[in-house]
């Protein structure tokens, strides 16, 4: 006989799941209501809005390649076909992501990629390295279990494999890491294992955490201390434990010495030199700011001197 207790979790159960299945059917919604060419495949399906049918062909053409690099990369296959949707429209994709601050996405439970083809005519933004960034989550996702998976992980490996290269808007110049290790305000590891900050210079260090921590452990531990991990976690391991296994240390030490590292690297001095331009750029303005100031007031001066030596003479 089922309880009250028992009726109320099912009743609470039932709520979620229609709840999840109308918004995953507004979200697909909004994404097939687009008008889209298809271009079928063998290895992948281009969705694209028109007038983008050349580049969806371009993306088609490009995709083996790109496959064959990230799988050599990660040693594991793509055995799965992806769909690369191509939206011409920035505020359409907006819409869509819910975020002005990227340029490309990556749904793995649906095998989808989304990009905004209006930024990649420009750099860094090549849709070959973009289409690899997000072709990697879909592949890190397919061998691990989403709740295995950190959210740090998970950017930092797709960074890694595509050059350093982010699906992240960055007009700031310099490194937001940097000044964070000066000041002492990173965000702790372990706050970036289940979603990054909102707020747009912490989401863009939460992003370059990832990939220096990533960078960090291929050039300490090697390529296949990366991957070790990696297996680890497709084997069905916590974080913790897959670090420990692969890496020889645990989670806390590695996040330790990385931080040392870049504590090392990172000193006012070299903070100076990699913001030598806009330091030069700043002072140049307030000098001519303050020469103006100096102009205007000899200006002053010279007009009260020329009324109090008009007023002598009259």
């Amino acid at each position: 006989m089922i309880n009250k207790m028992s009726l109320h979790r099912i009743r609470l159960f039932l709520i979620s799941l229609c709840l999840i299945l109308f918004f995953t059917l507004s979200y697909v919604h909004d994404v097939y209501a687009l008008k889209t060419g298809i271009l079928h495949e063998e290895e992948v399906l281009v969705l694209y809005e028109e007038p983008l049918r050349g580049a969806a062909e371009e993306v088609a053409q490009m995709y083996p390649a790109v496959r064959k690099e990230l799988e050599k990369d990660l040693v594991w296959r793509v055995t799965f076909r992806p769909t690369v949707l191509l939206i011409k429209d920035r505020n359409t994709f907006q819409r869509l992501s819910g975020s002005n601050l990227i340029v490309a996405y990556a749904v793995p439970q649906k095998k989808l990629i989304v990009i905004d083809y209006s930024k990649m005519k420009t750099d860094p933004f090549k849709i070959e390295v973009t289409l690899k960034h997000e072709l990697c989550h879909l592949l890190l996702h397919h061998h691990i279990h989403r709740a295995k998976l950190p959210r740090w992980l998970d950017e930092g490996i797709a960074q890694w494999v595509s050059g350093g290269i982010a699906e992240l808007l960055m007009n700031q110049k310099g490194s937001v890491l940097d000044a964070a290790i000066l000041s002492g305000k990173h965000i702790s590891i372990r706050a970036l294992t289940n979603r990054f900050p909102q707020e747009r210079r912490s989401l863009v260090l939460a992003y370059e955490e990832s990939k220096s921590l990533i960078e960090y452990i291929v050039r300490q531990y090697g390529r296949d201390g990366i991957l070790m991990v990696l297996e680890y976690l497709k084997d069905g391991d916590e974080v913790d434990q897959a670090i420990l296994k692969g890496l020889s240390i645990s989670y806390d030490e590695l996040e330790k010495k990385w931080l040392y590292h870049l504590q090392k690297r990172t000193t006012w001095i070299t903070y100076l030199i990699n913001h030598l331009y806009e330091i030069l750029f700043f002072l140049a303005a307030v000098m001519l700011i303050v020469s103006f100031i100096k102009v205007l007031i000899k200006k002053r001066a010279y007009k009260e001197y020329e009324e109090e030596d008009n007023d002598f003479f009259i």
